[in-house]
């Protein structure tokens, strides 16, 4: 399969094409694999201009017509099934089985949507709660916000895009996105269907590939009345304090840890530790970083880890072979490199991993015991970097899960029910998955974390909420 030589920005629901000047690389070859647009300030003014003026035009759709919408979304992403895993290859790095899982989340995702588009509920309420209230009734609804901002990352191009672009159509908010510049490529085939949509207003939606500096142009004008970021904590919290009046929602970074108790299914939970550690070469903000382990099983359970981990097979992303892919940039492997030879030399030992090679080629590595205060353990690693320590008691462990800075998502796996619903109530995390690992999601559930993991919730639901307004009205019957 091939990819184009260059690709549009979409500017107010049209393919646009004013230059070619961002250059996008095969991650694995480090080759220029296409050029897109890149949006230049006034572009960013007009997508800002076109939204604010489709907004009335967007709250009147139907609920039918916003419905349409979204199921011809997933019509089409399934017509293109293989481009879009393809292109997911290409720009991202992402090993092919994973891009297939991302491209089945992208259609999951807009299902959903489409599903919940017809479900923006009210609520009638008596009022008449004491004597000077008798002969009121109120009735609310939800409203659309109004344009919507949205700065999607690179890890996944095409999911979190989904994830801020999908409950803006079921809700009837005209939006702006500015995708990751490394992977700009899955936005703006989303762009390319929505464009196929003739009941969408003009203004409707802009996908604008842009330089990171761009990124205050979509966080400041007060046209724009709602903002969603994922990426970095850095630059998620610069921008809510630059958004002003607007509402924010960010999803940031993690340090996600994994309890694993006497009693747990150990072949079980090793399957499920190396892919939540190691897939995608662990550039997940919920992928396992620290592995916490009883005693009692410590030995067992790292031998089995330690070989395991040792027979992923890296390469090339594009063959059905291969696990561990390679990291975004030479630099970002680069950092992650000098994380764990840094931890090493304060004291960690190194079970298995650390080679760097091609760049960005990082291999699988797992450390034992990590000084709490290298950057390898306290950080966020998003790469494929796991630590190992033990606990003797079950409440320690979930002590050392809140030791971080970072609460987005924490596994236990045991089979000890109390300890289960004890987990739940303690841990300082977004939310608590059993007998799995931290990077379980599906896309319904409400998402996010707290601390420096982030604010807010996604998930299509709790995202409509985000974008709509509680609306009264009170009436006096007489």
């Amino acid at each position: 399969m091939q990819l184009k030589d260059t690709y549009p920005l979409y500017l107010n629901n049209k393919a646009a094409q004013p230059n070619t000047d961002l250059e996008v690389t095969d991650k694995f070859t480090g080759e220029v694999a296409f050029r897109t647009a890149l949006a230049t300030p006034d572009i960013i003014e007009q997508a800002i201009a076109g939204a604010a003026k489709a907004a009335p035009a967007m709250a009147k759709l139907a609920s039918f017509e916003k419905q349409g919408v979204l199921e011809h979304c997933v019509s089409r992403f399934r017509e293109r099934f293989d481009e879009l895993a393809y292109s997911l290859c290409v720009e991202a790095g992402k090993p092919i089985k994973d891009a297939e899982g991302e491209v089945t989340r992208l259609i999951d995702t807009f299902k959903i949507a489409a599903e919940e588009s017809t479900r923006n509920y009210g609520e009638v309420q008596p009022l008449d709660i004491s004597a000077r209230a008798k002969g009121y009734m109120g009735m609310w609804k939800r409203v659309p916000i109004g344009p919507c901002s949205f700065i999607s990352p690179f890890n996944f191009p095409l999911n979190l895009a989904a994830h801020k672009i999908a409950p803006a159509i079921a809700v009837g908010c005209p939006f702006v996105m500015k995708p990751a510049s490394m992977t700009p490529l899955g936005a703006i085939i989303m762009g390319e269907v929505l464009a196929e949509c003739d009941v969408l207003p003009e203004g409707a939606f802009s996908i604008l590939p842009a330089s990171r500096d761009g990124a205050d142009l979509f966080t400041t004008d007060e046209r724009l009345k709602f903002l969603s970021f994922t990426g970095s904590p850095e630059v998620g919290w610069a921008l809510k304090a630059k958004a002003g009046k607007k509402p924010v929602v960010l999803e940031l970074g993690g340090n996600a840890a994994v309890v694993v108790d006497k009693d747990a299914d150990l072949d079980h939970a090793l399957e499920r530790i190396i892919f939540g550690a190691f897939y995608q070469s662990g550039q997940s903000c919920i992928g396992v970083q620290r592995i916490i382990i009883h005693e009692d099983i410590y030995d067992k359970f790292k031998a089995m880890l330690v070989e395991k981990t040792a027979l992923l097979v890296s390469g090339d992303p594009k063959d059905r072979e291969t696990f561990i892919g390679p990291m975004i940039s030479d630099k970002e492997a680069s950092r992650l490199k000098g994380w764990i030879d840094d931890a090493v030399k304060a004291g960690a030992k190194l079970l298995c991993g650390g080679g760097l090679s091609d760049g960005n080629m990082l291999e699988a590595t797992l450390l034992e015991d990590v000084p709490r205060d290298c950057d390898a353990s306290k950080e966020e690693a998003f790469g494929p970097l796991a630590n190992l320590s033990k606990f003797s008691d079950f409440y320690e462990a979930l002590d050392q899960v809140n030791d971080s800075r970072y609460g987005l998502q924490a596994g236990i796996f045991t089979n000890n029910f109390q300890q289960v619903l004890d987990a739940w109530n303690i841990l300082e995390v977004g939310g608590v998955v059993v007998n799995d690992v931290s990077s379980y999601r599906v896309d319904n559930m409400p998402y996010g974390g707290v601390k420096d993991s982030g604010l807010g919730r996604e998930g299509i639901r709790f995202a409509m909420e985000d974008m709509t307004e509680i609306r009264n009205l009170v009436i006096r019957r007489t």
